[in-house]
């Protein structure tokens, strides 16, 4: 596999506030992401039941930023095959409820790339959508996918969406056998606005636990979806198979938060359906469209 760039940046996880250019993630930040996926000081334990666990962080430089970080042990399911769900976004647009449109724009290496993702928001918050800078690497019988927020001169903000930012989020998969391994989810995303705690509350409690849920029943479905729809399509492992076009880094720009404008939500309280548990951003149990 071809080398990613190299960094001039300092050591760390590098998709933060003060970044001033687009780079593709390297060695160093991926092994910062996984150290920060397997640390434990300083989050907040909010959730553990039947093998998924969810802590929270407020960011202390601006306190409408928090991190969450979510983690499930997944029997029978093969570090690979979720490594592939998580990559097949023909996939995605079955098993993820939340979705409204996602799609790869452009290939920047081999294992990098640019891509746009719009999600349902809980209701009556705004839908969301982000552009993300997506670069992954398999660690010997491990995985991460990661990416961060950047702007594409053809891609600006939608007038019915809110443009928010993710400053790091990824996933670090970890095989623990030959039919089982622990995902680790890591998010750090600006939503552009001022939440109401309830959907901070939410998410953690109810939206995070659900949705790694939805995850596993969709890697358990995934190898016999899979062989009806083009079985050795897999860009992601043979990037000679990948249709994008190709990218120069210099087209892109970094998606700064206080650039975007902040849709004040605060007040905004929980529709009945929500509360019901019904649509909005939670999504159905229903797996019939898997199949």
């Amino acid at each position: 596999m071809e080398k990613p760039a190299a960094s001039t940046e300092p050591l760390g996880p590098r998709p933060t506030l003060g970044r001033e250019s687009v780079q593709v993630p390297d060695d160093q930040d991926f092994r910062s992401f996984r150290s920060e996926c397997e640390a434990e000081v300083g989050w907040n334990l909010t959730y553990s039941k039947a093998g998924v666990s969810v802590w929270v962080q407020a960011v202390e430089m601006d306190r409408t930023l928090h991190k969450i970080k979510c983690r499930m042990e997944c029997c029978d399911v093969p570090a690979e095959t979720l490594y592939d769900v998580l990559h097949d976004i023909e996939y995605r647009k079955k098993w993820d409820s939340n979705v409204i449109e996602t799609f790869d724009i452009a290939r920047l290496t081999v294992n990098a790339d640019v891509g746009y993702y719009s999600w349902r928001c809980p209701k009556p918050l705004k839908n969301r959508d982000v552009i993300t800078l997506r670069s992954w690497l398999p660690m010997g019988a491990d995985y991460i996918i990661m990416n961060y927020s950047v702007k594409h001169p053809k891609y600006p903000p939608r007038k019915d969406l809110v443009r928010a930012v993710s400053i790091q989020t990824g996933y670090l998969i970890q095989s623990t056998g030959p039919k089982s391994c622990v995902i680790t989810y890591l998010a750090q995303v600006d939503p552009k606005g001022s939440l109401p705690k309830w959907v901070v509350n939410k998410s953690s409690q109810f939206l995070a636990p659900k949705a790694m849920k939805k995850m596993y029943k969709a890697c358990i479905k995934y190898p016999e979806w899979k062989q009806k729809h083009q079985p050795h399509f897999k860009p992601w492992l043979h990037p000679e198979q990948s249709p994008l076009p190709s990218l120069a880094l210099s087209e892109l720009s970094v998606q700064h938060a206080d650039s975007l404008e902040n849709i004040d939500e605060s007040a905004v309280t929980e529709s009945r359906e929500e509360r019901a548990g019904g649509a909005g951003g939670e999504g159905s149990d229903d797996d019939t469209s898997l199949t």
